[in-house]
């Protein structure tokens, strides 16, 4: 068959009243956006996609609606590698990561998604098999800055059963916060978002030792500086994660082979879709790196990303941005219940958006 149409369905989804709220530059946010994928094939098929969004939603819609939909349209569809790659290469010279990527994230997750209906088995099922339908999940918190807010907050994800708890804070006060309202037995990863030197880096990492982190994620900018976070990593005594930045399979293969993470995180949504992050986990698993997935999404990125994770061999975490949505196309397959994802075991990736919600909450 050959593909149809593909268009992009950017929405902004509200929060129920008293969520955490996201933020973007110290500015409180009143929704959460996502930009979902639809491909329809010639013989009525059709599979859902999602690209990275966030406030930057237009650029990926843009560049889908404009230059990889009138790529796409008329292409087999069959052979996801190869027009993957074909449209990667043709586009290359926009950028190998950024809004050019994160459209052709979107059209490459909804290819599968139609693979999988086609052969009427999971997304999970076609990368070889589920390993586990139960994923544990943990709470990916926004930043707060007040300790007071930050402990409140972590409390209250530790009681709605996540084992697994996230900051976004860059100060160690913060941390300490979090790891007295939580106790020993939560994990605790602080997730920085790129904002120091290496010898800053250090400075913190010593700072926020005595609390058991997990992971420090992402300490150094600018965050292809794979060196820097490698001696982030060697000295200062704290696990470190990072890759939701890498815009291909090569630069996490890069950052793991410079000793830089002992968690590697594509995103499904950047780096080019699904082939992209399961070329990452295999690689990954040949080096002894263990995969934790950047899933900060309430779409098809994060049904692609539930799927993915079921298919490892070793079980990870997935994270779960720590808002909710007074609306979801996806509603209950996107929400943990006592701190685990449980699989969607229909075809592709196992769950239809409500169309509705769609209509409701779109974006003009």
């Amino acid at each position: 068959m050959t593909i149809k149409s593909v268009t992009a369905l950017p929405l902004a989804l509200p929060l129920r009243p008293g969520s955490s709220r996201p933020a973007f530059a110290g500015r409180l946010l009143d929704v959460a956006r996502m930009t979902l994928v639809r491909v329809e094939t010639t013989d009525g098929a059709v599979g859902w996609g999602e690209t990275f969004s966030h406030v930057a939603w237009q650029p990926a819609h843009v560049a889908l609606r404009d230059v990889v939909a009138p790529l796409a349209e008329g292409r087999d569809e069959s052979d996801i590698g190869a027009l993957s790659l074909e449209l990667q290469r043709t586009l290359h010279l926009f950028g190998r990561g950024g809004a050019m990527l994160y459209a052709l994230s979107g059209l490459e997750i909804a290819l599968w998604d139609i693979a999988g209906k086609r052969a009427g088995r999971s997304v999970a099922e076609l990368l070889g098999g589920a390993r586990r339908t139960a994923l544990p999940a943990y709470a990916s918190l926004p930043r707060y800055g007040d300790p007071a807010a930050v402990a409140r907050n972590a409390e209250a994800a530790a009681a709605r059963g996540y084992g697994s708890v996230k900051l976004h804070e860059i100060g160690a006060e913060q941390v300490a916060a979090a790891r007295g309202a939580v106790g020993p037995s939560v994990a605790l990863m602080m997730d920085t978002n790129c904002p120091w030197t290496v010898e800053q880096a250090l400075a913190m990492a010593e700072r926020v030792r005595p609390q058991g982190l997990l992971w420090l994620e992402e300490p150094v900018w600018p965050p292809e500086d794979h060196g820097g976070l490698a001696r982030v990593r060697d000295r200062g005594g704290i696990p470190v994660a990072a890759g939701e930045n890498a815009g291909s399979p090569e630069e996490c293969i890069a950052m793991m082979d410079a000793g830089a993470v002992d968690y590697i995180q594509p995103s499904v949504t950047k780096i080019g879709g699904i082939g992209a992050w399961t070329r990452v986990a295999h690689e990954a698993a040949a080096r002894g790196v263990a995969v934790m997935p950047h899933s900060p999404y309430f779409g098809a990125g994060l049904l692609a990303t539930l799927h993915m994770a079921a298919a490892l061999p070793d079980e990870g975490l997935v994270e779960h941005m720590y808002y909710d949505l007074d609306a979801s196309p996806f509603a209950a397959a996107i929400r943990p219940q006592h701190g685990s994802f449980a699989l969607p075991n229909g075809p592709g990736l196992g769950c239809e958006p409500d169309q509705a919600v769609l209509r409701r909450y779109a974006v003009a």
